[in-house]
């Protein structure tokens, strides 16, 4: 069964149809979009790059410069209405932009710290006066933002923060408690805090420098994305107005989970932008260096490996410009109505931490070949590869640990199951009837497609008997969450990647046969993967004969057909090697 684009909800991917038409790619992207793409490519090439040296030497003042100057271009505001100073675009918009800024990490953390945590608590849960007063100085760039969540002993256990605010007589708040790893931390001018009322509700602040009892501790000492700022924020009986309380009391978590949300959605575009600057830099060196008499980038090992990076960008990527589409199509006429952004972040929470997870370890993977490819040297500082190995490793820890949001996945997935928001107990009954009768896999699409409705039933069928056999307890076995956020990850990626190679071919791309080498080889590389956290899963939850029944049922769900992935990957990097970095 497939259904319109408009009325899609959070994970439905998995029990229905999606035609490749109906899915956002790079490909697809228009006139202006592709306008605001290059613009944000050259200010980080001409402006960002030059002053990197700067940057890491902690001179904020050329931080807030760039900030400032992207404000006056355009990029600060891409998705905020023209009416609090912004652009008045879409979520696809802010992607576009962040992908290109991605491209310096350093930058990309303070910019993302600007755009989407200080930006968008204000502009969704703001009242018309804090949106008036905030959003178009910061979205100039005249005034800089930080989000502060995190304390030394709640990391991921956010709401368990000790920060507390109290109601003064007056009716403003004194609030007192330490933040720990705030970017911007060492130059903002604004703070979104988070802080108990009374010690116990969980609420949200909008806090000044300026105001009494505010200040910052010193800059850490950072693995990577040492031209970032990233301080405590310490609070002693700090005084905050009584109309900066942002929201309400006691829904702070509301504010921060979908801030998280969002801030998730967009790592995975600086991710994505970040991984092609690698390839790209690693693609070149390859073509440059001679060993034994060649360039290296002949080599199989070393094509190998450039392939095997832009196939991993691609489906990240195509995971990204997909769950974009559903985001944007989510709000649709409701344009920039801040409940109606809310409610798409909400809707698509499963797609955002799936992003995260895929495109944080994509870039991580992307990275260690960068530095493999270019042996001894990238070791060194005197090129790219080895600072981009560094910061590229946070990327797992922030916006939500990858390990917080593989439990994350599954839990609102069975979530939404019980409350017959999606189909999957009844879909997996199907298909344990299928099995049962030996209809399974006997009719449906083939090839790639086919590769990928059989990983639709395993993972379906995977997560239901984990619900039957766990019951509530579900939530307590963390190592069989992680395996099914991981079924759920290769699922998403493995159809995102064979749709837009699928819509490439129809459209008649003119590299729509390098678009298939990449699909056959994700397809099927996904399918052995999900093929072994399957069988790993099934022989914890059973034994004896209602073990071996799985095994069997297993086998015949997902027979993944053999693929020449060798010929394939190296098709897709001579297209690298050509194209001298990513090749879509």
């Amino acid at each position: 069964m497939s259904i319109s684009l408009s009325t899609r909800r959070g994970g439905d991917w998995l029990t229905t149809d999606t035609a490749p038409g109906d899915v956002l790619t790079p490909e697809g992207l228009g006139d202006e979009h592709r306008l605001i793409a290059q613009t944000a490519s050259e200010f980080v090439a001409n402006e960002v790059v030059p002053a990197v040296a700067e940057l890491e030497q902690k001179n904020w003042s050329v931080a807030r410069r760039l900030v400032t100057r992207a404000g006056e271009l355009g990029l600060l505001g891409t998705d905020v209405p023209e009416a609090l100073g912004g652009v008045g675009l879409d979520k696809l918009a802010a992607i576009v932009v962040g992908e290109a800024i991605g491209t310096n990490a350093a930058f990309a953390t303070t910019f993302g710290a600007q755009t989407g945590l200080a930006i968008v608590p204000i502009l969704c849960f703001g009242t018309p006066a804090q949106q008036q007063t905030y959003l178009p100085r910061l979205v100039s760039g005249e005034i800089i933002g930080a989000y502060c969540l995190s304390e030394s002993g709640s990391g991921s256990d956010a709401l368990g923060a000790r920060t507390k605010a109290t109601r003064l007589a007056d009716g403003s708040w004194s609030i007192t408690g330490e933040k720990m790893w705030i970017t911007n931390g060492g130059f903002a001018d604004l703070f979104i805090v988070f802080a108990k009322v009374d010690g116990e509700q969980f609420s949200a602040f909008i806090v000044e420098r300026g105001f009494p009892g505010v200040s910052s501790g010193k800059e850490e000492h950072k693995m990577g994305l040492r031209g970032s700022s990233t301080t405590p924020l310490v609070l002693q009986d700090a005084r905050v107005p009584a109309e900066n309380l942002l929201g309400e009391i006691g829904r702070g978590h509301k504010i921060a989970f979908n801030v998280l949300n969002y801030g998730r959605f967009k790592l995975a575009a600086m991710c994505t932008g970040g991984a092609k600057a690698a390839l790209g830099e690693t693609a070149r060196y390859a073509i440059g260096r001679r060993q034994f008499g060649q360039s290296i980038a002949s080599f199989g090992a070393i094509r190998h490996k450039l392939g095997e990076m832009a196939i991993r960008t691609y489906a990240a990527e195509s995971m990204l410009f997909r769950t974009t589409g559903l985001i944007d199509a989510a709000i649709g006429n409701a344009g920039h109505d801040p409940a109606a952004v809310v409610t798409a972040l909400e809707e698509f929470a499963i797609e955002a931490s799936l992003l995260k997870v895929g495109g944080s370890e994509m870039i991580d993977f992307v990275v260690d070949e960068s530095v493999q490819v270019h042996g001894g040297n990238g070791f060194v500082e005197d090129y790219p590869a080895e600072g981009r190995y560094r910061d590229a490793r946070v990327n797992r820890i922030f916006e939500g640990t990858n390990e917080i949001n593989r439990l994350l996945v599954p839990g609102l997935l069975i979530k939404r199951a019980l409350k017959g928001v999606l189909p999957l107990m009844q879909t997996a009954r199907e298909i344990e009837e299928e099995i049962a009768i030996g209809t399974t896999g006997t009719t449906g699409p083939t090839g790639t497609m086919g590769t990928v409705t059989a990983l639709k039933k395993t993972t379906i069928a995977t997560l239901g008997l984990a619900v039957q056999t766990y019951g509530e307890t579900l939530t307590q076995e963390q190592e069989a969450l992680m395996i099914l956020s991981d079924l759920l990850l290769d699922t998403f990626a493995a159809e995102s990647t064979a749709l837009r190679a699928a819509q490439a071919a129809a459209s008649g791309h003119p590299a729509a046969a390098v678009h298939a080498a990449v699909a056959s080889v994700f397809v099927h590389d996904a399918g052995l993967r999900v093929e072994m956290q399957a069988r790993t899963l099934l022989a914890a939850m059973l034994s004896g004969d209602a073990q071996r029944t799985a095994l069997a049922a297993l086998r015949r769900i997902l027979k993944v057909p053999p693929v020449n992935t060798i010929a394939a990957r190296r098709e897709v990097a001579e297209a690298v090697v050509a194209r001298k970095g990513y090749c879509f």
